[in-house]
């Protein structure tokens, strides 16, 4: 994700002003990226279809009352971010307490040996951690902006991703000693 430009202040603007187009032009730069991120998180092609489809019916709701200098990276995460959670909070088992061998079973596919060990230590790892990878090296948001998705400082955000790194690399270096060990967190 690029930081915000000029380009996302009109874009802004024309959904403040109810611009189907400018919606249109909003779920194509932001719909992959937003499913691959409620697809990590949930682990399930199924929930995080239906999570994406509510993204995007409150997003297409509330574009009309963006205030103008909104960052539209930070505001969707936020959203998908925020949907996920409650869903997770509804359910009676939470996602998150699958096994990562569960959980991948959503995820895209990969032929490389050393993704899919990746993917098994991302989706094992506490969702806090979890999420904030995902912002910060799938969707390539800085640390600023995913502070503002988190609603935490970017003091914060700074710290949790050192120790999420470290978590993660951890968890990868564990995998690599003993392979097919099962990882908890």
């Amino acid at each position: 994700m690029h930081p915000p430009t000029a380009t996302d202040a009109a874009l802004v603007e024309r959904l403040r002003s109810g611009d189907r187009g400018a919606f249109r032009e909003l779920y194509a730069r932001f719909s992959q990226a937003t499913f691959g991120f409620l697809l990590r998180l949930a682990g399930r092609r199924d929930v995080a279809e239906d999570l994406h489809q509510e993204v995007w019916l409150s997003i297409a709701r509330h574009a009309t009352r963006l205030a103008p200098d909104t960052d539209l990276a930070a505001w969707i995460f936020t959203v998908a971010r925020n949907r996920f959670r409650s869903s997770s909070r509804r359910r009676a088992e939470p996602l998150a307490a699958r096994a990562p061998e569960e959980q991948l079973a959503g995820a895209p596919p990969s032929e490389d040996p050393g993704c899919r060990d990746l993917e098994r230590a991302l989706a094992s790892l506490p969702e806090p951690y979890r999420e904030l990878l995902l912002l910060v090296a799938i969707e390539g948001l800085d640390t600023t902006r995913v502070a503002a998705v988190l609603a935490i400082r970017p003091d914060a955000a700074r710290q949790r991703l050192a120790r999420a790194r470290a978590a993660l690399a951890e968890l990868v270096d564990a995998q690599g000693r003993s392979p097919g060990r099962r990882m908890t967190s």
